[in-house]
């Protein structure tokens, strides 16, 4: 009896152990981390002029879509309104400097910064960086204030609970919780992204406010919301590890300087990863080198596969840039390539973005003849000096503009119509007869895939893996 009693005091010790230690995770009240942080976060407020011209012609209106309308607009009386709006930020220094975001802030003629829902401070723009969306203020006065720190953004899990504290809808001093939902998101809005996602509900208004870890560091800058509508349990936050470079740089230098390959990229497919003899499609794939790059002076080429740079594993694509980006200006780095089937390295002296140059342009001639490819079913014609003058392609550019594509066309969901076919099979190609061997050999083999390089319709450089029956 004495050890059965044992034994049902093992087991509820066991069962409860584990029930004790998670009810320990979940916090029960924010209170105190609230009240905390709530004096290190503002309201911003903005405003600017705005101008428009009053109808010349008062109880008379244009019918919708009229050319007349907007050309009697321009003999209107102008008239200036001032416009305002409303975001968040948090202070990072007892001196008074505030990261928001650059939306927030973005032509502003004035920016008023109310601390802790009391006093009142204009600032000045310190540095503002479109591409990241992050700006950096610095209030006009002598006093000081209670900062909040940076915390590391790379350990925050998923299901991590976060608070979030701004301004929504101009109300000010506003906490909500959740949780964080999935990390790594990118969702179209700028150029380097890598978004935190949480449900902490987040609305207009929020914008530029931190989102906080339970030890109260910021984690990430709330940016956007999903859909226009308000809060629907979807907010993105920029990362405070990324941030935290821009936001360095901008007090530094009131600008950015970010790193700078020189090369065009684009994801590897599972197509481009079998002609290529990759295990699995992964790393960035090298559509272009531009001239005078510091990819170019290290000798990466077109066709070259980025698997790592500078220590880290690049898995997909769009992490390249960002990783590049926020690496020194002007440092060695080992870039791990994949060429011809098997791993090189090279070792690459980063340049500055910000001063990089887009390549040049020149013209040449060529007699333009439509001819059908009966292998892909579609028709093509040589480029022309015209497309090279319009499109503003590099110099010596040979190739096949495809006019026409049937819909049987084993191309119809890979290309586009006025895509430019520049190589196939890592062959250049300048005439019909070029892409009709190239075909015909691929069909003679095994693999049944062909490797076509092209320019798209937005003059990106492509290379599309194509499979043929």
């Amino acid at each position: 009896m004495v050890k059965l009693k044992k034994y049902i005091f093992v087991l509820i010790f066991t069962i409860c152990s584990p029930l004790s230690t998670n009810s320990q995770t979940i916090p029960g009240s924010f209170a105190d981390l609230a009240e905390k942080l709530m004096p290190s976060v503002v309201n911003i407020s903005t405003t600017q002029t705005v101008v428009t011209r009053s109808n010349p012609f008062p109880g008379f209106e244009f019918p919708p879509g009229s050319p007349f309308g907007d050309m009697f607009k321009e003999f209107g009386t102008p008239q200036e309104r001032q416009s305002s709006a409303l975001g968040s930020g948090f202070i990072i220094d007892a001196k008074g400097i505030v990261v928001t975001n650059n939306h927030v802030i973005d032509g502003a003629e004035d920016i008023v910064v109310q601390v802790n829902g009391e006093k009142k401070f204009n600032a000045k723009v310190v540095g503002a960086d479109p591409l990241s969306d992050i700006a950096v203020l610095q209030l006009d006065t002598k006093e000081k204030f209670i900062p909040v720190k940076f915390g590391d953004s790379d350990k925050a899990r998923i299901g991590d609970w976060v608070i979030a504290i701004g301004n929504p809808f101009g109300l000010g001093g506003t906490v909500t919780s959740g949780i964080i939902s999935a990390r790594n998101r990118s969702i179209g809005l700028s150029r380097y992204e890598d978004y935190i996602q949480t449900d902490a509900s987040i609305n207009s208004g929020n914008s530029g406010g931190p989102l906080f870890n339970m030890d109260g560091d910021v984690i990430g800058i709330n940016t956007a919301i999903l859909g226009r509508s308000g809060n629907v349990g979807i907010g993105f936050s920029i990362p405070s590890n990324s941030a935290k470079i821009v936001i360095d740089q901008l007090i530094e230098f009131g600008e950015t300087k970010r790193g700078w390959l020189g090369v065009r990229i684009q994801d590897v497919t599972k197509e481009i990863a079998e002609v290529e003899n990759l295990n699995e499609p992964r790393g960035a794939l090298v559509a272009s080198v531009a001239p005078n790059s510091p990819s170019e002076k290290a000798g990466v080429k077109a066709g070259d596969i980025i698997l790592e740079f500078n220590g880290e594993t690049i898995k997909e694509m769009k992490e390249l840039p960002i990783i590049v980006a926020r690496t020194e200006v002007g440092k060695k780095v080992k870039v791990k390539i994949w060429r011809n089937k098997k791993e090189i390295v090279k070792t690459i002296t980063l340049g500055r973005l910000e001063t990089s140059e887009d390549f040049k342009v020149t013209e040449r001639d060529t007699t333009p003849k439509d001819q059908r490819i009966e292998s892909l079913k579609i028709t093509v014609r040589e480029i022309s000096k015209e497309d090279i003058k319009n499109r503003n392609l590099p110099n010596q550019t040979t190739g096949l503009v495809i006019t026409q594509i049937e819909k049987d066309s084993p191309l119809i969901n890979s290309i586009e119509e006025n895509s430019i076919i520049l190589e196939a099979q890592k062959k250049k190609i300048k005439n019909s007869n070029d892409l009709n061997k190239a075909v015909e050999q691929v069909l003679k083999s095994n693999q049944k895939t062909i490797l076509l390089v092209i320019y798209n319709s937005q003059n990106q450089r492509r290379y599309i893996g194509i499979k043929l029956d």
